[in-house]
């Protein structure tokens, strides 16, 4: 398996665009993106579990029943949620423009929306740019695509990967937005996944949902669970490997693949947090379950008083361990060790390339052993919560399962930027 570019335009048979189409008064930058395949797709999606749910959320899950899409369109800077019957009716018009354009029902169009939340859509003018939007549709325009989808993100985000099953080669892309509004009770904000993969709608729903649990799932920026959360897969088959339509080895091969690409948008969510100076990554292992090392660790990342140790660059364990304590998860603090962990050089994000802890090469301080705070080096301690990606390992004597969540710092800014969101 390797990292390949193009994102959501890498696997066969996958073209995209952006544009703007003036959703918002003075947005400069892409507002609509449409990634389209041009033969007929297996599909999978999962959607936010916040009962208040956007229309276009309530209208994609409808069109996804089947197992199966062709296009899915997408637009930023208005969330078309709460928004009732109109906005419900406005969704479907931006099915029925693309199937209308590019020859596919409108039962087979993904539609997502993101932004501010109880504004109405200006439908219109999607519908008057659709055609330019189609025209410009390329291998090449993912680069289009990909910003046409961010509202507060300040660093656009895509990925994809290649592996072989059976002998063929096969590549799995994606784009994905999210910056803010982002915890762990679903998957992303908006992320798109696309695959040459054959496998069937029952097998591609159960590799997206397995994944889904340890990375997306266990990304926390702010606490708070997004009306739009959208994530969604295609599959065209164009890789011309045997259908993966159970169990097995090329299942496998399927699935790693998927979770590596999964886990690297999970990390750029997370360290493209709204205001964010840091990526911090919790893994607890020695846990009795993987479940219960997740739970840990989500509840790291997810504390606001662990976020703002990490803006000040102090190593207060302090917190980590009270996170891990109201967690709701079973474990001894007698039998724990806690370190706090970076790497020289280490980036908070890649856009185009993919980054992360090498292995083997961490500086590192314990500062917890057993229900006993160490003595540490707070000059060194500082100096590793001052780098730009930064870890915290916890050790436990319960089990071997291990776990792993994301999340940032809580900077000044992050209260900036949503003072003034609507502005």
């Amino acid at each position: 398996m390797k990292f390949v570019e193009g994102g959501v335009t890498a696997a066969l048979g996958f073209t995209a665009n952006g544009m703007l189409c003036g959703l918002r008064a003075g947005r400069t930058k892409n507002d609509t993106a449409l990634v389209f395949s041009e033969v007929p797709c297996t599909a999978a999606g999962v959607f936010t579990q916040n009962r208040v749910k956007a229309e276009c959320v309530k209208l994609t899950m409808q069109n996804l029943s089947d197992g199966k899409a062709q296009a899915a369109i997408a637009n930023s800077g208005i969330a078309n949620a709460c928004t009732g019957q109109e906005g419900f009716e406005n969704a479907r018009r931006m099915a029925l423009c693309v199937a209308k354009q590019l020859g596919i029902s409108e039962q087979d169009v993904i539609v997502c929306s993101t932004g501010v939340i109880g504004m109405q859509l200006p439908v219109q003018k999607i519908e008057e740019n659709i055609a330019t939007l189609a025209k410009g549709l390329s291998r090449q325009n993912h680069e289009q695509a990909r910003t046409a989808i961010m509202t507060t993100d300040t660093h656009f985000k895509e990925c994809a990967v290649q592996t072989t099953i059976g002998g063929k080669t096969v590549t799995i892309g994606a784009m994905c937005k999210g910056s803010g509004m982002i915890h762990i009770n679903m998957g992303t904000m908006l992320s798109f996944v696309t695959t040459d993969c054959a496998i069937s709608s029952a097998m591609l729903r159960k590799a997206l949902l397995s994944s889904v649990q340890g990375t997306y799932n266990c990304v926390s920026v702010d606490g708070d669970t997004s009306t739009n959360d959208t994530l969604t897969i295609m599959a065209n088959g164009l890789a011309g490997n045997k259908l993966i339509d159970s169990e097995g080895e090329d299942f496998d091969a399927f699935y790693q693949a998927l979770n590596t690409l999964n886990t690297e948008m999970a990390k750029k969510i997370a360290g493209d947090g709204e205001g964010a100076t840091h990526l911090v990554e919790c893994t607890v292992c020695g846990a009795a379950t993987v479940e219960t090392a997740r739970q840990l660790a989500k509840s790291v990342v997810s504390s606001s008083l662990v976020k703002a140790m990490f803006y000040g660059r102090d190593a207060n364990f302090g917190r980590i361990l009270c996170a891990m304590g109201y967690s709701g998860a079973n474990f001894s603090p007698e039998r724990t060790v806690i370190s706090l962990c970076s790497v020289k050089g280490a980036q908070r994000h890649g856009a185009t390339d993919v980054l992360g802890l090498p292995e083997g090469t961490e500086d590192s301080v314990m500062v917890f052993d057993h229900g006993v705070p160490l003595a540490f080096d707070e000059d060194k301690a500082k100096e590793i919560l001052s780098r730009d990606e930064v870890a915290v390992r916890v050790v436990l004597e319960d089990g071997t399962a291990c776990g792993t969540a994301w999340g940032c710092d809580l900077t000044y800014d992050y209260v900036k930027i949503n003072g003034d969101y609507r502005t």
